[in-house]
């Protein structure tokens, strides 16, 4: 059953640099205008073991076709929203580095679909294709950042841009700045056969994120990532220790797991486990159900029949810029 319970959880786990962590699978239709989510009532989602640090994601799927005929469905894994706007501080723009999908050990190709989103979430990919702008330069718009092999937007595209409202600058002598949002989907089709189960495999380094909030408390991080008084008094001891007063380095992982529900069930047995790279790493998340520190690198917990009603936001605290182990993701239990 679900655990309708919201844990706030404060713990000490490592990592690094500020992160975007993705998402789950999806049964979805792709089509001219993008992506459309729809359910299936064929194939149960039986597990998913979710693996997060801050430079290597892993999630391993298990899938039963209950139907009782083969059944072939496209495939959706949505990456959260990066801005395409240059951002205070180093930002990893277009697609994570590493990303493969393994089906049943195999390697399956796929394709990368990305979707142009304005400040109201509208989809203006052919718009802003109208204007002439290619997939790069749509996910790492040149003139703002050092994107030498991405061809520069013309005077008469940035007018066009500007009308449009997709580029602003902060007076006649800013610079022009796009207003949209990138969104990067791998899409491809998976066959599953009547009664057996098909096991998929992600891995992949997550996009990296900077900005406002990375070192500070926003008024709404209580509310965001569920900061309890042991959190904050943790927070507090590690800033006066370090001599950073109100703030520490953060990260911050996001995870869409609403496309979980895609499936016939939700996902039946979820598994998340939050993986360290030093010790006195603060957690501070909101999540059903109770965690369990598993050992001195992991905190795991475990859900029955789970139907995701919002995505995973994890606030990673006290981290050390460039000193992290990026070794290979340890042997977890499931």
């Amino acid at each position: 059953m679900n655990i309708p319970v919201r844990a706030r959880v404060a713990a000490l786990l490592p990592l690094l640099l500020p992160a975007l962590a993705q998402a789950n699978d999806g049964i979805a239709g792709v089509s001219a205008g993008g992506i459309v989510f729809r359910k299936t009532d064929a194939i149960a989602m039986k597990k998913e073991v979710l693996n997060v640090s801050h430079d290597l994601i892993t999630v391993d799927y298990e899938f039963l076709n209950e139907s009782g005929a083969d059944v072939e469905e496209t495939i959706v894994f949505p990456l959260p929203p990066y801005t395409a706007a240059l951002q205070a501080s180093d930002t990893y723009y277009g697609q994570p580095d590493g990303f493969s999908i393994r089906v049943d050990g195999k390697a399956v190709p796929f394709t990368s679909l990305l979707v142009a989103l304005d400040e109201a979430g509208n989809d203006v990919t052919a718009t802003l294709r109208k204007v002439g702008l290619t997939s790069a330069q749509i996910a790492a718009t040149p003139d703002i950042r050092d994107t030498p092999k991405v061809p520069p937007l013309t005077a008469q595209q940035k007018r066009q841009l500007h009308k449009l409202e997709l580029m602003t600058n902060d007076g006649p002598s800013g610079p022009d700045e796009p207003t949209w949002r990138v969104q990067v989907n791998y899409v491809w089709k998976q066959k599953f056969p009547a009664n057996q189960l098909v096991r998929v495999h992600h891995v992949y380094q997550p996009f990296v994120d900077g900005g406002p909030g990375a070192w500070g408390i926003d008024p709404d991080f209580g509310r965001r990532y569920c900061a309890d008084s042991s959190f904050l008094k943790a927070r507090g001891r590690i800033a006066a220790r370090t001599g950073m007063h109100d703030g520490v380095p953060a990260v911050f992982v996001s995870y869409i797991l609403k496309t979980g529900n895609t499936w016939k069930r939700g996902i039946e047995d979820f598994t998340l486990n939050l993986v360290k790279r030093k010790p006195d790493e603060l957690i501070s998340l909101c999540f059903p159900g109770t965690f369990k520190k598993i050992d001195g690198n992991t905190l795991q917990v475990k859900l029955k029949n789970f139907q995701p009603t919002q995505d995973l936001d994890i606030y990673f605290g006290n981290v050390d810029a460039g000193a992290g182990n990026a070794g290979v993701m340890p042997v977890l239990p499931r």
